[in-house]
Formats: structure tokens, C-alpha cells, sequence
């Protein structure tokens, strides 16, 4: 989501950054995997859950009925699913939303796919919702925007978010298996491996959406005109600063590396040439690095084994957190924050070992931030803990 800028001042970049706590929010989801707010002056928080349900919480208690259903449309399981919901930035007016899923295949796309060497039939689907009411969405008012095969199972992407430029930006998965077999991270004429931007207000046939014109591959041989940075292996989840315009994405290391980096233009991030900032190892023990972007921050396995993206801390209720990325890893359940200026991390720490499988972060239109536990269900927001403690780090 995009919001307007929030008036935290940001404290001196060698001022330790704060220790946080997780404070319940709500529980009882089936394992969810985002959580948003809509940008309509409201306090209601939205949580996709993994099978193809949205849910509202609305003063701390969850909506008994559904805001959005299609399970019967949605694969499920494994890196697939209901993987995220974005709302128009004019969703006030107009009640779009846009949703990201795995899709269901029929009985025969799936054995054509098991005869050729056991990739899927699988499709990444994004489409168009209406809101029918307040706190209900109409379920056949789907409009595909956008449908990229799958070649494997696992590593979908999945998110979506509207950039402070009003166009839809999508994560895309190298497609799956190990070491990116197919090519698609160093391949500018896929979809796959990359951040893709695209404008959901216009319709260039046969597209029901259009390119705009300044994506930096327009007219490019050999490359897709909805590549917005390429050379990503699975980008999970990823954010737009909402002060900064920045954006800020976590890509999902193989077996040794987990990256943080700042998305730009055009740029190309390394995979499968590099994972992280190492030479991707198993695939190429030495490497030409010339023409890749270096990750803003890097941490290796066992200290995390699978990134979580998050945001830049943009409210009020922790000031010492302001202007802070926060971020986490899934497996390890660890929580950190970095402070960057001038493209270069300045200070980082580790602020808690959660108890939580962190799936996602989300943001409310205050700026607060909140922690998804998949495999908990529940949602739980980020509020000041102890006084900060030099660590070192």
C-alpha cells in the first residue's frame, strides 16, 4: 500500500535503535500470509490467508464473514496460495482491489505438466475485485489482469503493492527447483525473476493493463516491457517507503545467503550469478560480477535461513524506530532493523527472537507496523519493549 508521508523525525544515525515487542492483535487465521490496511481513512486491517481468504479486523475482533472468498479458484499449499491483496490507491471511490494467487489447473494440464519432467501446470493469476460493501467484496466481480506460467511448484513471489507512481508492482519467483534451471533471473524476455510494473488504469489489447512508457525495457529486443529490475531469485515480500519513495525488497537465498536490497530502474540483482553477494555456490565457483547491484545488507545461514521482508518505520508510537527498516526470517523467527543513509547501512541490530513463523509485515495508515505468524494465525502489532541495549552490531 502507499500512504502519505507521516511527520517521525528521524533520530541521529548513531543513536541505538530500540528494543520492540509483539502485542496481540488477533488469532484464530488459517495460515496467513499478508496483511494490509485499504487507503480509505479507515482503521480496518485486512489478512489474506493462504488458501484464498480475506479477513477484516476491525477493532481488534475478526469479521465473522469473509471480505473476499475464492478458494475454489485458488491452489494452495507450499510456497502456493493467496499470497497478497493491494488496494487501488483510489479504492475510496472506485472499490478496486487487486489480489495475487496460485491458480488451480485441470486434471489434464496437470499430467502434460508431469510428462515433462515433473514441472506444474501452475499459473500465477493477478486480478481486479470490487468491493460490494464496506466490509464485503464481490467474489465474481474478477477481472484477470494478468496471468505467467509457472514451470515448478515453488518459488511464486506473490506480492503486490502500489508505488507512490500510481502503478502496480508484482513479485516474481524465478520460477522454482535449485539454481534457477531454466535461466529466468539473467532473462529480461520472461516474467519470471523479477519485479514486474505495470498500469491497472489503462488497457493495451490484447493486455488488460498497460506498460508505461518510461519502464526501462520498453522497446528493448528481446526483454518484456513489464520488467521493472530483474536477477531475482524469490522476492516474498518487498515495500515502498512511504516518506522516501523507496523501495525496499528481501529475496530469498538458496542455501547460504539472505539479501536485502533497494530496488531500482532497470537494475539487475545478481541472480543466478550471485546469490547475495557471494558467487552462487554449487553453481559457479568464480563469477563475473560486472553490471550487478550489490545487496544494501546480506546475512548467512544458520542466522536465518529464509527472509521475510518488512518496512521502513514511519509512525509515532516508537520514535527511536523512525526511518528503520525492519525485517525478519521464517525459519529462525529473528527480527531486525536496519538504518540506512546514502544507500549504505549505517547501523543495524537484531531487536527480538520472536516466537512467531513470520510470513509478512504490514503496515497500517498510521505507519505502525504489524507481524503475520503463519503458522500460529495469529497477527500481532510492533509496540516499544525495554530500553535499548548496546549490542555491538
Amino acid at each position: 500500500m502507499t500512504g502519505q508521508a507521516r511527520g517521525c523525525t528521524e533520530p541521529p544515525p548513531d543513536q541505538p535503535l530500540p528494543d520492540i515487542a509483539l502485542q496481540a492483535v488477533a488469532a484464530g487465521f488459517a495460515q496467513p500470509v499478508h496483511i494490509t490496511s485499504a487507503p480509505d481513512g479507515g482503521t480496518r486491517l485486512f489478512v489474506v490467508e493462504q488458501d484464498g481468504v480475506i479477513r477484516i479486523v476491525e477493532n481488534g475482533k475478526v469479521l465473522p464473514v469473509p471480505f473476499l472468498d475464492i478458494r475454489d479458484k485458488v491452489a494452495s499449499g507450499g510456497e502456493q496460495g493467496l499470497l497478497s491483496v493491494a488496494f487501488h490507491p483510489r479504492y475510496d471511490q472506485n472499490g478496486y482491489f487487486f489480489v495475487n494467487y496460485t491458480a488451480r489447473t485441470s486434471l489434464f494440464d496437470a499430467m502434460i505438466g508431469k510428462a515433462f519432467g515433473g514441472r506444474t501446470a501452475l499459473r500465477t493469476v493477478v486480478s481486479r475485485f470490487t468491493r460490494s460493501a464496506p466490509v464485503t467484496a464481490d467474489a465474481s466481480s474478477e477481472t484477470v489482469v494478468l496471468t505467467i506460467d509457472q514451470p515448478f511448484a515453488n518459488h511464486n513471489g506473490g506480492q503486490l503493492a502500489f508505488g507512490p507512481d500510481g502503478y502496480l508492482y508484482i513479485g516474481m519467483g524465478d520460477g522454482g527447483a535449485a539454481n534457477d534451471p531454466l535461466g529466468h533471473g539473467q532473462n529480461r524476455a520472461t516474467l519470471l525473476g523479477a519485479i514486474l510494473r505495470i498500469d491497472v488504469d489503462r488497457e493495451q489489447p490484447p493486455h488488460r493493463y498497460a506498460i508505461p512508457p518510461d519502464n526501462p525495457f520498453v522497446n528493448v529486443a528481446d526483454a518484456r516491457g513489464e520488467v521493472w529490475a530483474y536477477g531475482l531469485r524469490n522476492p516474498w515480500r518487498f515495500s515502498f517507503d512511504r516518506q522516501t519513495g523507496l523501495l525496499y525488497a528481501a529475496d530469498v537465498g538458496q542455501d547460504t545467503v539472505e539479501e536485502i536490497d533497494i530496488v531500482r530502474k532497470g537494475r539487475n540483482y545478481g541472480w543466478r550469478i550471485m546469490e547475495g553477494d557471494v558467487c552462487t555456490p554449487g553453481f559457479a565457483d568464480t563469477c563475473d560480477t560486472a553490471g550487478l547491484e550489490t545487496p544494501l545488507f546480506t546475512y548467512r545461514h544458520p542466522e536465518g535461513f529464509s527472509v521475510t521482508g518488512g518496512f521502513v518505520y514511519r509512525g509515532n508510537a516508537i520514535p527511536g524506530l523512525c526511518g528503520a527498516y525492519l525485517f525478519g526470517d521464517y525459519v529462525t523467527k529473528r527480527i531486525w532493523a536496519l538504518r540506512v543513509k546514502d544507500d549504505s547501512v549505517v547501523t543495524h541490530r537484531e531487536l527480538l527472537i520472536s516466537d512467531e513463523n513470520i510470513s509478512s509485515f504490514g503496515e497500517d495508515e498510521d505507519g505502525e507496523l504489524y507481524v503475520v505468524s503463519h503458522q500460529a494465525g495469529r497477527i500481532m502489532k510492533i509496540v516499544s519493549g525495554k530500553s535499548p541495549v548496546e549490542d555491538g552490531k
